[in-house]
Formats: C-alpha cells, sequence, structure tokens
C-alpha cells in the first residue's frame, strides 16, 4: 500500500507544480499585456491633448485670418474714401501721387532729422518776403541716429519706443508781422505733423524776431509676416 500512497503523492505534486508554473505563466503574460495597454493608453491619452492645443492654436489662427478679411473690406473702403478727400489732394507733393500718400508722407518711417531740416529751411521757412532766417536746428534722435558731417546714421537695430518717435527742432527768424505770420501758417498747413512747444516773438525795432521750438513726428516700419508657433 505504500508503494501506490507515495505515487499518489508524487503525482499530486507534480500536478501542484505544474498549476504553479502555468500560474505564474498566465500571471506574467498578464501583467505584460497590462504594462503594455497601460502605456499605450497613456501615450494615446498625450496624443489626444496635443492634438487638442493644436487644434486650438488652429482655431485661432482661423479665427484671426477671418477677422482680418472681414477688416480689408472696411480697409478698402476707408483708404477710397481718403482718395477723395480734398484738403489731402490739395497738400499732395505730386500730380500722379494718390491722396493717401500725403498721410504716408506726413509720418516718415525713419528718423531722418536731415530730411527735416531741409524741409523747414528750403520750404516752410524759405520765399517769404521780408523774412530772415537766423538760426535753424534740428536734433539728432537720442539712442537713434547719429550726425556726421552732412549725413545721418539712423540705428534701426535700437529700441525707438523710448523715444516716443520725437523729432526736436528750433529756429529763429527775423521779419515784419506779415512774414512772421506766412511762418506760422506755412508751419501750419505742412505735410509733415509738427507740434510748436514754444513761440516767443521779440521786437527789434520795426521789426520782430520769432523763435519757435517744436517737434515732429515718424513711424518706424511695422513688419506683418506670418510666424510659426510650436506646440509641445
Amino acid at each position: 500500500m505504500q508503494p501506490k500512497v507515495k505515487g499518489k503523492a508524487l503525482r499530486k505534486r507534480t500536478q501542484i507544480a505544474t498549476a504553479n508554473r502555468l500560474m505564474f505563466l498566465w500571471v506574467a503574460g498578464v501583467s505584460i499585456i497590462f504594462g503594455f495597454s497601460l502605456v499605450a493608453a497613456i501615450f494615446f491619452v498625450q496624443m489626444l491633448f496635443f492634438n487638442e492645443r493644436v487644434l486650438i492654436e488652429k482655431n485661432k489662427t482661423v479665427s484671426t485670418l477671418d477677422a482680418n478679411n472681414k477688416n480689408v473690406v472696411g480697409l478698402k473702403q476707408n483708404v477710397r474714401v481718403l482718395n477723395t478727400n480734398q484738403d489731402l489732394i490739395d497738400v499732395k507733393s505730386k500730380p500722379d501721387d494718390q491722396a493717401v500718400q500725403v498721410i504716408l508722407d506726413a509720418l516718415p518711417s525713419d528718423a531722418n532729422s536731415l530730411a527735416l531740416g531741409a524741409s523747414l529751411q528750403n520750404k516752410l521757412l524759405s520765399g517769404i518776403n521780408g523774412l530772415t532766417l537766423n538760426t535753424l536746428q534740428v536734433d539728432p534722435v537720442a539712442g537713434i541716429e547719429s550726425f556726421s558731417g552732412e549725413t545721418s546714421t539712423v540705428d534701426t537695430t535700437s529700441d525707438s519706443s523710448s523715444t516716443n518717435n520725437i523729432i526736436t527742432f528750433r529756429f529763429s527768424v527775423t521779419g515784419d508781422e506779415t512774414a512772421l505770420k506766412q511762418v506760422l501758417v506755412n508751419l501750419e498747413k505742412s505735410i509733415r505733423t509738427i507740434n510748436i512747444t514754444t513761440l516767443k516773438i521779440e521786437s527789434q525795432g520795426s521789426t520782430r524776431m520769432l523763435t519757435v521750438q517744436g517737434q515732429a513726428f515718424y513711424e518706424p516700419v511695422r513688419d506683418v509676416k506670418i510666424k510659426e508657433t510650436t506646440v509641445k
């Protein structure tokens, strides 16, 4: 009887060992499948959030383009209206220019102080009967511009926001009341935007001396370009 008992016990131990190995293989297999499934699920969730962020940025771009396209219609209409403005037509520098060009000429794209000085001397303060130009000084824009002899150098890499895009100038002229009045009329009608900050009139016998300090302005060029946004 003992050999039979030992044989049964050995078979049971063998069956238990086989069952344990099979269970281990099943648990290991399930663990591997679960691990791959978890990694895949995390990857797909990340891709889902990434695609959502991409769609949000694309929707922003579409909204901006849509708004710009709608604004173009109104902009074209405003330009057409400006081109029929008689006040702009009357002060065109060239007969063939469009009237809206006057607005662009009124705000140059760079801080060219020498050009402003030439305009003051040769256009606004010249051709007036009985007027004598005593002094004329146009200051270079600090941090943007420097004078060297008869030339003006503009540093286009400098930040012009700190200067408020202002060019300061001053001049002194002598003449009778009619001549001085014409100076002020010329400044008022100038195509350039001019702000008189200080004005002083002094009597010198039968003549008058007019001293003016003022500001002219410019508007730097704006770059309009398409940019790329990286979504991480």
